[in-house]
C-alpha cells in the first residue's frame, strides 16, 4: 500500500481512529457497509435522502448481503453500500462468473434501481487489510468533517484496499472538493467518485425540503451550475469517475 500521503491528525480524526482500532479488534469486518453514526460530535444530521428513501437504502444492504451470503457464503468479500438505491459493490471475488453472479443477485433487490459493480477478481482479503481500510474510511470521513465548506454528512465513503468510494447527491464543486480531501489523506491509494451529479439549484431545492442543521458550512464558496448525470453514465444515473 503507497503511504506517500501524510496530513495532520486532528483532535476528532483521533477520537474517531481510536473507536475504530477498538472495534476491529473485537471481530470481523461486517459484510454489509453503510453510513456510521459519529457519537459525541454534536453533528445533526444532514442528508440529501428522504428518510424513506435512507431506510430504504438500509433495507437494500441488509437483503443484498443476504443475498450474497445465502448464495456464494465465503467464496467472496462484498462490501454493499447503497445511496439513493443506487448500489456500489466493492470487494473480492474468486471468478469472474462470481463477479457476475453477485451482481445478478443485487439486482434482483426490491427497489435497486442501478448497481455499480466495482468487485475485482482475486482472492479475499484477510482481517488486517480490512481493519486498516476500516480505518481509512474513518480517516475520510473526520477529513470532511474538519473541512468547513461541504456538508461532511452528506457523503457516504467505503474503502477497498486503499481505495476510496465516494457516494451522494452533489453539485459539480462537491465533487472535486471531496476527492481532493480524501486524496491526502494518509492510506489512500486512489479515489474513486460514484456520484449522482445534480445542479446547485437542485441542492437549494433539496436544503428547503429539511429542517435547518447546526452543522452546516457558514459561507458556503459559489459553485457552477452543473446539469444531471449524462446518458453515458452508468446505468441507475451514477458518474463512475477514478481519481489519480
Amino acid at each position: 500500500m503507497n503511504l506517500r500521503n501524510t496530513s495532520p491528525v486532528s483532535p476528532i480524526s483521533a477520537l474517531l481512529a481510536a473507536g475504530v482500532l477498538m472495534s476491529t479488534l473485537s471481530g470481523c469486518v461486517p459484510l454489509v457497509v453503510g453510513g456510521a453514526a459519529m457519537a459525541g460530535t454534536g453533528l445533526v444530521v444532514t442528508d440529501r435522502r428522504t428518510t424513506g428513501t435512507q431506510l430504504e437504502d438500509e433495507s437494500i444492504e441488509q437483503r443484498a448481503a443476504n443475498a450474497i451470503r445465502t448464495n456464494l457464503a465465503d467464496r467472496v468479500h462484498v462490501n454493499v453500500t447503497s445511496y439513493n438505491r443506487q448500489v456500489l459493490l466493492t470487494g473480492e471475488a474468486p471468478t469472474a462468473q462470481d463477479k457476475e453472479r453477485v451482481e445478478q443477485y443485487v439486482t434482483r433487490v426490491e427497489n435497486v434501481r442501478g448497481v455499480v459493480n466495482a468487485l475485482d477478481v482475486m482472492p479475499p482479503t484477510g482481517l488486517s487489510q480490512r481493519s486498516q481500510d476500516t480505518l481509512t474510511t474513518t480517516k475520510v470521513k473526520a477529513s470532511f468533517v474538519d473541512a468547513k465548506d461541504i456538508y461532511s454528512n452528506a457523503f457516504k465513503v467505503t474503502t477497498e484496499r486503499g481505495v476510496v468510494y465516494l457516494m451522494g447527491r452533489v453539485s459539480k464543486r462537491e465533487a472535486d472538493r471531496t476527492a481532493e480531501i480524501a486524496r491526502g489523506v494518509s492510506g489512500v491509494v486512489k479515489v474513486v467518485r460514484v456520484y449522482e451529479l445534480v445542479s446547485e439549484a437542485e441542492l437549494a431545492d433539496i436544503g428547503r425540503q429539511q429542517p435547518p442543521a447546526s452543522a452546516t458550512p457558514a459561507s458556503p464558496a459559489p459553485a457552477p451550475v452543473m446539469a444531471p448525470a449524462s446518458s453515458a453514465a452508468p446505468e441507475g444515473g451514477a458518474v463512475v469517475t477514478p481519481v489519480r
